[in-house]
C-alpha cells in the first residue's frame, strides 16, 4: 500500500467528492478516480458509496480512514526523525497522560530537557488507559502516564512514588457537602459519575456494592461539568481543580482513603529518538530509589 495513495485517499475522505479532492491534489480528476479504484482492488474492498455529487464512506472504509490517518502520521514522524540525525539535539516527544497531579513530575523533567535543547518540542495527549494504551500500541506516543494495570511482559515502566488519592465532588446544595467526608455508604441509591479508567478499582470493591453509575468520564473539567449540572457526584483524583472558590461544587475526601500511584510505560524493545531516549533518561534520574525497568 503505497503511503502517496493513502494521503490521496484521506483527501478524498475529507472533502468527500473525487472532484474537489483532485483539485486540491493538483491531479486529474480521472487519475484520482483510478488510483481509488485501484485502491479498492488491492484491498479487495468497497470504499466508497458514490453518489452523484457526492461520495460517502463505507464501513470498511472508516476503517481504512483510521488507519490510514496513524500510517500517515508515523510517516510524517519517521522523516522528521531522520531528518535530524547528526544535527543538533531536536525532535518531537510524545507523551499521553491520565490527569493527574503526578503529571508534575514529567512536565518538570521536559521543561529541564527543553532548557538544555530549546528545539526539542513535547506533545501531551490527555486520556483514560483505553487511550492511551491503544495509542501506545499503534505508535502515536512514545510513553504513556496510567494508573491502572498493564502487560509487563509487553511494556518496560517507572513506578512514581507519589500516590493520588480519589475523593468526590458535588453541588453545595447537596446534603452530602455538609460532610466533611464522603464514605461508600453516603452513596448508596445515588446516581455517581465515574473516572472511565478507574472504574474497575471501585466496582471490583465490595464497598462499592449498591451505587450507581450515571455516568463515565476521562477528563476532570467534563466530570465537573456533569456534576454541576446534576447528574450526580464525580469520584475524581484530589488536587486537580481547586473548587474552594467555586460557586456551586465543593470537593470532600473519600473514607475510607482509596489511592493509586502512576506508572510510566512503553512498549519494549522500541527504539527511541535520541530526544526521547535522552527524555527518558533524565526522568529515570528524576525518579528516587531503584525503579524496576
Amino acid at each position: 500500500m503505497d503511503i502517496h495513495i493513502l494521503e490521496s485517499y484521506l483527501t478524498v475522505a475529507r472533502e468527500g467528492s473525487i472532484t474537489a479532492a483532485a483539485e486540491l491534489l493538483h491531479i486529474s480528476q480521472p487519475a484520482l478516480s483510478r488510483q481509488m479504484k485501484e485502491l479498492e482492488k488491492e484491498l479487495g474492498v468497497t470504499l466508497f458509496i458514490r453518489g452523484n455529487r457526492r461520495i460517502r464512506l463505507t464501513e470498511e472504509g472508516m476503517i481504512l480512514r483510521r488507519r490510514a490517518e496513524e500510517m500517515t502520521r508515523l510517516y510524517q514522524q519517521t522523516e522528521k526523525e531522520l531528518s535530524v540525525t547528526g544535527k543538533t539535539l531536536s525532535g518531537d516527544i510524545y507523551i499521553g497522560a491520565g490527569e493527574s497531579p503526578a503529571f508534575h513530575t514529567l512536565s518538570r523533567t521536559a521543561a529541564a530537557l527543553i532548557r538544555r535543547y530549546p528545539d526539542i518540542r513535547v506533545h501531551i495527549t490527555s486520556g483514560d488507559t483505553d487511550d492511551l494504551m491503544d495509542r501506545l500500541e499503534h505508535g502515536l506516543i512514545d510513553l504513556a502516564l496510567i494508573f491502572s494495570d498493564f502487560d509487563r511482559q509487553i511494556y518496560q515502566y517507572l513506578k512514581l512514588s507519589e500516590k493520588d488519592s480519589f475523593g468526590v465532588i458535588l453541588r453545595k446544595d447537596s446534603p452530602l457537602s455538609r460532610k466533611d467526608v464522603i464514605h461508600f455508604s453516603d452513596l448508596k441509591d445515588v446516581p455517581v459519575i465515574m473516572p472511565r479508567g478507574s472504574m474497575s478499582r471501585f466496582t471490583d470493591n465490595e464497598m462499592f456494592s449498591g451505587i450507581r453509575t450515571s455516568a463515565t468520564y476521562n477528563l476532570i473539567y467534563n466530570a465537573s461539568l456533569m456534576a454541576e449540572d446534576g447528574l450526580g457526584p464525580a469520584i475524581v483524583f484530589d488536587k486537580l481543580i481547586n473548587f474552594s472558590a467555586h460557586p456551586v461544587l465543593c470537593f470532600r475526601p473519600l473514607s475510607p482513603e482509596v489511592s493509586v500511584s502512576g506508572t510510566v510505560i512503553w512498549k519494549k524493545y522500541r527504539m527511541f529518538t535520541p530526544a526521547v531516549q535522552l527524555y527518558l533518561d533524565m526522568l529515570k534520574e528524576s525518579l528516587t530509589g531503584d525503579q524496576p525497568i
